[in-house]
């Protein structure tokens, strides 16, 4: 997801360049004792992921691999804390940015299911008068049109800049909605995190509860995720083992582990794991354990074309991703990047998984081509290891 700038209250450790490249080095000569694991990943898999920390400059990368028969493998590189030079957990809790979108989007079609909400009514049934601007009417646009980001709807978080103060969901619509429309509802498509901070407020009118507690209730306690939260007001401080994140900025490394992620809300907010993303896109797959067999279909008829913002081949279905494998078929998933984190991952029908994670929101193609590559690696090698 689109983020802001990192400001200097969010700066807790600043690391030379030339520091981070020798604390490198050193982990490079421990690197068994810090990717240890009873199931290591696959030794393709394991080097990709060091070449993301050796060739790319990542601090840290994390990556866990399930397989169709449920084995689950991990592995690690780089490391946790830049300053002290702590091991990266082999499966540390992170900020998992976009792939809330996919989260709140089962939500919402769960909430379809029990006939609650309606996919093809327009957000003023559910939010009367709340969706108005320049271009924008809330009576013209689809609670469908806002999971798939066809509404043309400006996306307010191109317009925060530096400010990372806390903030309610309805300060973030009134700053997007002082902004014209991209383009009339389902002419096109164009990723805005806008879509989804509406998604969330029809969540809480529809049930009268908070967005977190549905996502806990629906998800985190029905698939038994031990490590994936929407994080409290005022809530800074991840609450289980993690890898430090980082910004850069003129060669230097920013810890920014530690600030107040109420900008995202409903777009990006949660914090999950590798593993418990695994088993969540895993989940969401099989009819009947998180969706009923017609919402799923309807969450995966990814008609927009999103290869601009998820790369060649991609399309975008209701808070869902579909890529193309290089070994055949394709996989599902979401991806998310959030300062101090980026990551990448998704599942395929016959029940193999995989998510990888790194410590610094990453912003150029190659290293983004380097993470979908790593999770198209990680899936086909774990094909051929089912054959």
């Amino acid at each position: 997801m689109n983020s802001p700038s990192v400001p200097g209250r969010c700066r807790r450790r600043t690391v030379t360049a030339g520091a981070a490249a020798a604390v490198l080095a050193l982990l490079a000569v421990a690197s068994p004792a810090v990717a240890s694991a009873p199931a290591p990943a696959p030794p393709g898999v394991q080097r990709s992921l060091e070449a993301l920390v050796s060739e790319l400059g990542v601090p840290g990368a994390l990556v866990t691999v399930r397989e169709p028969g449920g084995r689950t493998v991990s592995g690690a590189a780089g490391v946790g804390d830049v300053a002290t030079g702590a091991p990266v957990p082999l499966d540390g809790e992170v900020r998992a940015g976009s792939n809330t979108k996919t989260f709140v989007a089962v939500v919402v079609l769960q909430l379809v299911a029990e006939g609650r909400v309606r996919l093809n009514s327009n957000i003023e049934h559910y939010l009367p008068g709340l969706v108005r601007g320049k271009g924008i009417d809330g009576r013209h646009i689809t609670v469908r049109q806002l999971l798939q980001q066809t509404s043309g709807l400006p996306n307010y978080s191109d317009y925060l800049g530096e400010d990372v103060r806390h903030f309610e969901p309805r300060e973030l619509l009134d700053l997007a909605l002082r902004h014209p429309a991209a383009f009339r509802p389902g002419t096109s498509w164009q990723y805005s995190n806008t879509n989804y901070l509406l998604a969330g407020l029809l969540v809480e009118r529809v049930t009268g509860h908070t967005l977190a507690q549905e996502l806990d209730t629906r998800i985190v306690q029905r698939l038994g995720l031990r490590h994936t939260y929407f994080p409290a007001p005022g809530e800074t401080a991840l609450r289980g083992p993690h890898p430090h994140g980082y910004y850069r900025d003129a060669g230097h490394l920013l810890d920014v582990t530690e600030f107040d992620p109420s900008w995202a809300w409903a777009a990006g907010q949660l914090v999950s794991t590798n593993a418990d993303l695994d088993t969540f896109f895993t989940a969401l797959l099989t009819p009947g354990r998180l969706l009923p067999a017609a919402q799923l279909a309807q969450m995966q008829a990814a008609t927009a074309t999103a290869d601009a913002t998820f790369g060649p081949g991609a399309r975008y279905g209701l808070g869902l991703v579909s890529r193309p494998l290089s070994c055949g078929g394709r996989y599902w998933g979401h991806g998310g990047s959030f300062p101090g984190y980026e990551t990448r991952g998704g599942a395929t029908e016959d029940g193999r998984a995989a998510s990888v994670a790194v410590t610094e929101q990453v912003t150029d193609s190659a290293r983004r081509q380097h993470l979908d590559d790593l999770v198209d690696g990680a899936l086909c090698e774990a094909a051929a290891a089912a054959r």
